[in-house]
């Protein structure tokens, strides 16, 4: 005895072709509006690498002024395996420069974080700068939130 269904046929489980392809254009919209957000809150969250990189120059050089009474600006010189040294994360090259207007090297240095591979794209912050005098910089469109 074959099973009864209300209009005679078989009545079928599953999805059709229409609603399937309406949940794949609905993940699309929701993947083109969630994975920029989501990039930019990346870049955001690296940053963080690049003011942690710099403070700690900044200690190194304070301690090697303390033993040879000038800065360097040769990062190998402070301990870093290469100049310009890497960030602990590798998101930021950072090195340091003597201050504008001839100011001795005895007195004042600046050091610079440059974002390298996939965070070069962060435009809001494209640098960071932390001069001797405590002074905290930053280029880009969003320059005034990036320290």
């Amino acid at each position: 005895m074959r099973p009864s269904s209300t209009s005679g046929r078989l009545r079928q489980r599953g999805f059709t072709l229409v609603e399937v392809m309406i949940v794949v254009a609905l993940l699309g919209i929701l993947t083109a509006v969630a994975l920029p957000s989501y990039n930019s809150y990346v870049q955001k969250s690296r940053r963080s690498d690049a003011r942690a990189a710099l403070m700690d120059a900044a200690n190194r050089q304070q301690q090697f002024i303390l033993n040879r009474s000038t800065f360097t600006l040769n990062m190998q010189d402070l301990g870093y395996a290469t100049d310009p040294a890497r960030s602990p994360d590798g998101f930021y090259t950072f090195d340091a420069a003597q201050c504008a207007g001839g100011v001795a090297l005895t007195r004042c240095y600046v050091l610079t974080a440059t974002p390298v591979g996939s965070q070069a794209a962060d435009t809001a912050c494209t640098s960071f700068s932390l001069a001797s005098s405590g002074v905290k910089t930053a280029t880009g469109t969003g320059a005034a939130t990036c320290w």
